[in-house]
């Protein structure tokens, strides 16, 4: 299947069909969890009189659990030579999950349940980012992964406008607002059993005595891929957790109830930047676009910085949200790009382990500046760090390979 140049349209015609179901399991499973995400950091520190400092470990460590799993469950996959069960299992557990944050008596019980929700998103999240690669032919690449990351992230919006109305509906009762939410995630984990058929394995299943992470796979991964784990590394040390948008918001005089508008504003952008931006990689190339992401979220963390009326946050917000769809679907078509196909599930995995971590520490470092010295200090951190990665991947560009060529690159 071959893309016209120039013509959008003809590209999302030839995304496969698993991946548009891929793609509305991810929307449902981000509207229940959002509607929950969004009011969670607030209800913390508001309510409970939990610290941002706090916040901050809760949200990286949350995270990093769910990135030390991904690497695990990538590599059992690429063993099996199958996807699809190991993803729906993330997505059951992840859907047991959501009725624990009404039921919860105190706070040990909602971060065990964050916990898990977690987990659950670390066993699904390499399975089914190789699944789709597995899908996608090398020229609709980009495009496969910027539509289910815009799929993916209209549930990250409506999940808060959902919040939001509901908030006003029931007064603020936050309990009646996290039970509907647990409906769009049974939902999704029934979509998914029920809907996704996954293609034949192309490479034979590897015997499963071998380790899961051998040191020989680990070098055939080969320098690309790690040099965009590099890449990737740096950047997450500039964006860490989204909670601290919904803190600044509070800060700047946004109520309670319309904190979650953050997070809508946020992730619209998102949701209609990514798959132009995917799209546009598969004719254009990746490295420089990514390029271009790190910058705006620079200039959002700068704003975010010296943000003092809600117009300037909402600005800053748009241009996060805009950061985004620039680079979250293109580091994972960069890896699809650059790993051997037989180790898809391993390269999600690794990648996402060395970021989850990361942005445990981005997280920690950006809640302590807050604590210490105040918002401002946490978003210019994030700026310099932002504008170290994308000097950083300026400088290696031409060590990432081809595979930045677009369409035309080798099948791994």
């Amino acid at each position: 299947m071959k893309t016209l140049p120039g013509s959008p349209t003809s590209s999302l015609m030839d995304v496969p069909r698993g991946v548009w179901i891929l793609g509305f399991v991810s929307l449902l499973m981000d509207v229940s969890s959002e509607m929950i995400h969004a009011l969670l950091p607030i209800y913390l520190v508001a309510v409970l009189g939990v610290s941002p400092l706090a916040v901050g470990v809760i949200e990286g460590s949350a995270e990093a659990t769910a990135a030390v799993t991904k690497v695990f469950s990538g590599a059992i996959s690429d063993r099996l030579g199958h996807r699809k069960w190991l993803a729906a299992g993330g997505y059951g557990l992840a859907a047991l999950t959501k009725p624990v944050f009404p039921l919860a008596p105190d706070i040990s019980w909602l971060v065990a349940a964050r916990f898990v929700d977690r987990l659950g998103k670390g066993i699904r999240g390499a399975p089914r980012d190789a699944l789709i690669a597995d899908l996608s032919p090398p020229d609709v690449r980009g495009a496969s992964f910027g539509l289910r990351q815009s799929l993916d992230t209209t549930g990250a919006f409506l999940g808060p406008l959902l919040a939001i109305a509901l908030m006003y509906l029931t007064a603020n009762a936050f309990q009646t607002v996290f039970w509907i939410a647990v409906i769009p995630a049974f939902l999704a984990f029934l979509l998914i059993v029920l809907a996704v058929r996954e293609p034949r394995p192309a490479q034979p299943q590897r015997p499963g005595r071998l380790p899961l992470l051998s040191r020989g796979e680990l070098i055939r991964l080969g320098r690309p891929f790690w040099l965009v784990v590099a890449i990737a590394t740096a950047f997450t040390l500039a964006r860490f957790s989204e909670a601290f948008l919904l803190l600044r918001a509070q800060s700047v005089g946004v109520s309670a109830a319309l904190v979650p508008g953050v997070l809508v504003v946020m992730n619209v952008v998102y949701a209609l930047s990514a798959y132009p931006v995917g799209a546009l990689s598969d004719r254009i190339g990746r490295v420089a676009l990514l390029a271009a992401g790190l910058l705006v979220l620079a200039v959002a963390d700068v704003l975010l910085a010296f943000a003092e009326s809600i117009s300037t946050l909402t600005a800053a917000v748009a241009l996060w949200g805009l950061h985004m769809g620039m680079t979250q679907g293109l580091l994972a078509t960069l890896v699809a790009d650059t790993a051997p196909g037989d180790l898809r599930g391993t390269a999600f995995g690794l990648l996402n382990l060395v970021t989850g971590l990361t942005l445990l520490a981005a997280s920690a470092i950006a809640g302590g500046l807050w604590d210490w010295i105040g918002p401002g200090a946490t978003f210019t951190a994030g700026a310099a760090f932002s504008l170290v990665a994308m000097l950083a991947l300026i400088a290696v560009r031409r060590r990432i390979g081809s595979n930045d060529a677009g369409p035309h690159s080798p099948t791994p």
